[in-house]
């Protein structure tokens, strides 16, 4: 039977006119034609009078008909406002009816908060539909009738338009919210938990942010439309059903996003979606009620019995049999069965992937836990490394099988560790050679099995990819030799290579976002399905070489309690053999390194190097017919004490001064250097700018050439520099031997002409590079060792002028005349000065006006004495010429020399002393 509700209205037909009054024309005449006969029988006038009633009953009349009509139309509106009144009131209780079926075939979170029944109910539409909202939507009502008036026709406008309706948008439309962060979340909560209240676990399943939600059902499950949680920020899943996604404000949608609720106000939003826009009032829920709804939907989740894996402890497992012949270990729990892998019989080697927190780095502690309970360090051992925060293996560092836990936070240690593997290789084919065996298992107790565990091997191997290649041989060649790997990432792409993958059969894989990456380890796409809950972490696929398809485990855990015990159990036995030498120490002195190694007597020791590829440390010595060594390295980096190493060893070490003065004294002096001089030259390139453009040329010259000769000479240049620049970069090509300490970043390492991959990060003090080999550079063993230096060939020659006036002077070596140019003079000109006063008596140059004789000097500017020529010349010729080194721009034109004087460091009070037949000499100003 019908619903008498979804009968049409009908409007209420349109009130009839009232009749218009007539005119009462007979009424009128009547007494008019009776008035004329009364008065032809009468004969009287008065009987005329009875004329006049006619008109005025014909007025009356149409007086009362007009009074009739209006009462007419009065009664006839308000028959009409009522049957208005009375359809309003039947469209609201029929949009009434119509609101409540449509929010109870498709609720709210809040609607099913209020009648959780409706909680999984299969209602037809109700799983293709997301509610957005609460608006103004259309409706079923029909209304039929005409609409003759206005409220007729406001009332069939109404009647349209279905106040307070669920907004709907399609269930694959995608939604993209917009607004202030924690509005926009609370918003995007609600929508992600209507979906998982409207529909089943398996159904739909949730992925996206783990931190939202992460309690709901929907999180466990594997099958189902997907709902992806996210931000605009992360890029969508190619398998994602319902993206529901927040952004910034004033940010595009995404792609795949239909509808953008766009936040207006609280509470308020606009809805735009297929060409239309419309305002709605929008739902959020809070962290707290959404962790409410979510802990009730697990109940009843659990009451339904869609339960997750149990969770299980190693100790509850049965220990294998030990031995070296297998690696057989319960590792965990499928179909209420223990999970028994062995890398020797389903391996040899092992591939396990998974997202972060998806239970890796527990399967690998259990894994080498459960092969150490029944087996000796004599017959296992275990190198880990982790290279994804240094806690992975914190808890298994303390057993005897382990050679050594090795992390990224150390990576140099690490890396180290790793390539010692290579010699590995090599040992263990020189005891099957030796043993006459074809494999492990023919060299009894020679050879321990060695598993190589490494946690996120993709980043290892992207910080290292010259790795490649060893873990490609050790995967080719590990059955034979008892090497085996179990390598775990989060990702396959560029991280395992053909020849890893193709000897790696044993494949585990826990939860990935690429569906790519699963159908490489297992070859389905299932374990991109698996839950990312808290709840169900550790459950993974795996698949042996034999399986057919991958089967659902899920990985014991390990408590610190077993580990302990295994650990106490094997207290008393050797711990396994370490398949590498120790790392270099952070400081070593000569003797240490001489002790250490068989470095020769009377060669000069630089440091110790390590050389893990054939498991070596030996001694670095300076060649005894090197030109030179250049020693570049930052600040604090061990330049200056790698020179006195040298020096301490050298039997005529020479350094070069640290001033400009002393070094330009220096290098020339070199001419005259013995056979076997050590000449050490500390910050180079800090010196070279302090010359000026004029002198740095000509005494880098000199420099250069004395690295052109030294090898014939016997001399031997040591040069530290901070970086290989410029025209001292291009002098010191020269000196072939080059040390490498460590540079602030990689990028002025690979400056500096070292190899990108040899860069080190904060490497020790002295830790260096001896061509591509790791050195440890050697400190001296004495250091209170004192420092040599040359004796200047020009040296300061102090000397002093008396001065009334107090212009410096200066005693000057006798001659006829004496002149001193300075740039500031009491006046411009050339001043005489009287030497009366000098340290000591200056020769007669003339008799004076009185006919005294007294020492005289004249002092002026270069200006001055350039515009007194003749004199200038004179004094050039027979005199003594005093040039400050403040004047140098003018040397040249006071002087007529072209050849530049020796380097005087400027505003220091020096000086140089012109004499003929003389070389020009730098002096010293006195002060005062």
């Amino acid at each position: 039977m019908d619903d008498p509700l979804d009968e049409p209205l009908r409007l209420p037909a349109p009130p009839p006119a009232p009749p218009r009054p007539t005119i009462p024309i007979a009424a009128a005449i009547v007494p008019i034609v009776g008035a004329v006969v009364l008065w032809r029988v009468t004969g009287s006038t008065f009987a005329l009078w009875f004329a006049a009633l006619g008109p005025l009953m014909a007025v009356a009349g149409i007086i009362d008909g007009l009074r009739t009509s209006r009462r007419a139309k009065r009664r006839s509106s308000r028959e009409s406002a009522a049957a208005i009144r009375a359809l309003d009131e039947e469209i609201e209780e029929r949009h009434g009816a119509e609101r409540r079926r449509a929010w109870r075939r498709t609720p709210d979170v809040a609607g099913y908060a209020v009648d959780v029944d409706e909680v999984w109910r299969v209602v037809p539409g109700r799983s293709e539909v997301l509610v957005v909202g609460r608006g103004s939507g259309g409706s079923d009502l029909r209304v039929e009738g005409e609409a003759h008036d206005p409220a007729s026709r406001d009332l069939r406008r109404r009647a349209r338009v279905l106040d307070d309706a669920p907004m709907t948008v399609p269930m694959s439309a995608g939604v993209a919210v917009s607004g202030p962060p924690v509005a926009a979340a609370a918003v995007l909560r609600a929508l992600a938990l209507q979906t998982c209240l409207a529909r089943a676990p398996g159904s739909v399943r949730l992925v996206g942010e783990a931190a939202e939600l992460a309690a709901v059902p929907h999180r466990a499950a594997t099958r189902g439309a997907v709902v992806f949680l996210g931000t605009g920020e992360v890029p969508l899943p190619e398998d994602a059903d319902l993206p529901l996604i927040r952004i910034a404000e004033g940010a595009p949608p995404p792609p795949r996003c239909a509808a953008v609720l766009t936040l207006t106000s609280h509470g308020r939003a606009r809805l735009d979606h297929a060409g239309s826009s419309r305002e709605v009032a929008v739902e959020a829920v809070s962290r707290a009620q959404a962790d409410e709804i979510a802990a009730a939907l697990a109940a009843r989740s659990t009451r339904l019995g869609h339960r997750p894996d149990d969770v299980i402890c190693l100790e509850d497992l049965s220990p294998q049999g030990g031995g070296r012949a297998s690696l057989a270990a319960a590792i965990g729990m499928s179909a209420g069965a223990p999970v028994v892998v062995d890398l020797v019989a389903d391996g040899p080697h092992a591939v396990v992937v998974g997202v972060t927190g998806s239970g890796k780095s527990e399967l690998l502690t259990t894994w080498m836990t459960a092969m150490c309970r029944t087996r000796t360090p004599q017959e296992l051992a275990l190198l880990l490394v982790d290279f994804k925060g240094g806690r992975t293996f914190d808890a298994l560092a303390g057993l005897p099988h382990v050679t050594g836990v090795l992390t990224d936070l150390d990576e140099e240690r690490a890396v180290r560790a790793v390539e010692s593997l290579r010699a590995e290789v090599r040992h263990r084919e020189r005891v099957l050679a030796h043993a006459q065996a074809r494999d492990i298992d023919g060299a009894g107790a020679a050879l321990a099995r060695l598993v190589i565990v490494v946690d996120e091997y993709a980043a290892l191997v992207t910080a290292r990819p010259e790795l490649h290649e060893l873990f490609g041989d050790i995967a080719a060649r590990g059955r034979a030799l008892g090497m085996h790997l179990v390598l775990a990432s989060q990702r396959v792409g560029g991280a395992f290579r053909d020849g890893v993958l193709a000897n790696a059969p044993l494949r585990i894989a826990f939860r990935v976002t690429d569906a790519g990456d699963s159908r490489t380890i297992i070859g389905q796409d299932d374990a991109v399905h698996l839950p990312g809950t808290a709840a169900a972490r550790g459950s993974a696929l795996l698949r042996c070489a034999a399986d057919s398809a991958p089967r659902r485990i899920r990985v014991a855990l390990c408590r610190a309690e077993t580990i302990a015990a295994v650990r106490a159990a094997a207290s008393a036995l050797a711990p396994a053999r370490r398949p590498w030498l120790p790392p270099l120490p952070e400081r070593i002195g000569v003797g240490a390194v001489r002790s250490r190694t068989e470095a020769p007597a009377a060669a000069i020791v630089l440091g110790i190097s390590d050389e893990p590829e054939h498991q070596r440390q030996s001694a670095v010595t300076l060649p005894a017919d090197a030109a030179g060594l250049v020693v570049v390295g930052g600040a604090g980096s061990g330049r200056t004490s790698l020179l006195r190493t040298v020096a301490g060893q050298a039997a005529a070490p020479v350094w070069i001064p640290e001033d400009p003065e002393g070094a330009w004294d220096a290098v020339y002096a070199l001419d005259e250097a013995p056979r076997g001089t050590v000449v050490l030259f500390d910050d180079a390139d800090a010196l070279v700018p302090r010359f000026g453009a004029d002198h740095g040329a000509v005494w880098l010259g000199a420099l250069e050439r004395i690295c052109r000769e030294a090898r014939g000479r016997g001399i031997t240049l040591v040069v530290s520099v901070s970086r290989l620049s410029g025209t001292l970069g291009r002098v010191l090509e020269l000196l072939p031997q080059r040390v490498m300490l460590p540079m602030a970043t990689r990028a002025d390492h690979v400056a500096a002409g070292g190899a990108s991959g040899d860069f080190v990060p904060d490497a020790p003090a002295g830790r260096g590079r001896w061509g591509r080999t790791l050195v440890q550079f050697a400190m001296p063993d004495d250091d209170d060792s004192v420092r040599l230096s040359v004796a200047p060939l020009w040296g300061p020659r102090p000397v002093a002028l008396g001065s009334a006036r107090g212009i410096i002077g200066f005693v000057l070596a006798p001659g006829p005349r004496a002149a001193l140019v300075r740039t500031a003079c009491a006046r411009e000109g050339i001043e005489i000065v009287d030497l009366a006063d000098a340290a000591r008596p200056a020769p007669d140059v003339g008799a004076g006006a009185d006919g005294a004789r007294a020492a005289r000097a004249f002092v002026g500017s270069p200006e001055a004495w350039l515009a007194h020529w003749g004199a200038l010349a004179h004094v050039r010729e027979h005199g003594t010429l005093v040039v400050d080194a403040a004047c140098a721009a003018e040397y040249r034109g006071v002087t007529g020399s072209r050849e530049l004087p020796p380097f005087a460091a400027p505003g220091k009070g020096r000086a140089w002393l012109i004499e003929p037949g003389v070389a020009v000499r730098r002096v010293r100003l006195p002060e005062g």
